[in-house]
């Protein structure tokens, strides 16, 4: 059997649980590959693998996330961590399905409390939940499943979740050529304030749990995120109001579209 190595990579764009399972996904059932440890604060990937680690590293660019090889040993320990975060089974769904079931509710809440109040922030920051439950549902679906079956998966979803995003978009130039009326500002902030608060109880409940395991680890930086852009929308809201004026509301939108119109490109990588 060869020597076990450790490639390590900065990926860029590593900033949350998704991008964490679509490199699982990617990688995940090679022969040669023996576990993944992630560190996303510090955007950083390790591999221990017993193959050429020139695949590996062609597989991750294919990604688009900004993976690029900072160092390489051979003859190394694989550690218990890597060993913790490459875990399958039950332990490994659990966070899968907690992040899911999150990501759907604020999906349904927001989407519908938008599509009540009129404001495209709120149904843009829905779909860019729903684009990340999309990636925890491949991530399900396909453990143990063949690569086949994975790229299909992979490539429906990627079609929707573009789908989405240029329905958006269209609506937001709608919108901008009807100069239609602002949206019900009490709407968009007590809704955003609400997500808010959700994830900042989130954080909070993640503070009490031991940091520097893979999925806490994701969630909070994750959650994080989520923060910045529930900020977004309430920001957006308070220039509705301030201007009366629909086109913060509509910026808002348009912002958060295209950001699930670049997941949507992440995803289709995996299908190749």
């Amino acid at each position: 059997m060869s020597s076990l190595k450790r490639t390590t990579y900065h990926v860029a764009a590593l900033d949350c649980a998704a991008e964490e399972q679509m490199i699982r996904m990617r990688l995940s059932g090679w022969e040669g590959i023996e576990s993944l440890a992630f560190d996303l604060s510090g955007h950083r990937l390790e591999v221990y693998h017993r193959r050429d680690r020139t695949t590996i590293t062609q597989e991750l660019e294919a990604l688009g996330l900004g993976a690029r090889e900072i160092a390489h040993e051979v003859d190394v320990v694989e550690p218990e961590a890597a060993i913790t975060g490459s875990a399958s089974g039950s332990e490994e769904r659990r966070p899968l399905v907690v992040a899911l079931a999150i990501n759907a509710t604020f999906f349904v809440g927001e989407l519908t409390a938008g599509l009540v109040s009129g404001s495209m922030g709120l149904v843009a920051d829905s779909l860019d939940m729903l684009a990340d439950a999309l990636v925890y549902t491949l991530s399900l679906v396909a453990v143990g499943g063949s690569v086949a079956r994975k790229k299909r998966l992979a490539r429906s979803s990627g079609f929707l979740q573009l789908g989405l995003a240029i329905l958006g978009l269209v609506e937001v130039i709608r919108r901008f050529a009807m100069d239609e009326e602002p949206p019900d500002v009490l709407t968009m902030v007590v809704v955003a304030l609400l997500a808010l608060a959700g994830n900042v109880l989130t954080l909070w409940l993640l503070s009490k749990t031991e940091r520097g395991e893979a999925h806490v680890e994701a969630s909070w930086i994750f959650t994080s995120n989520d923060i910045k852009v529930n900020g977004i929308v309430i920001l957006a809201a308070l220039l509705v109001w301030f201007t009366s004026s629909a086109v913060p509301d509509l910026i808002a939108g348009a912002l958060v579209f295209l950001i699930v119109a670049n997941g949507a490109r992440r995803i289709f990588a995996l299908s190749s």
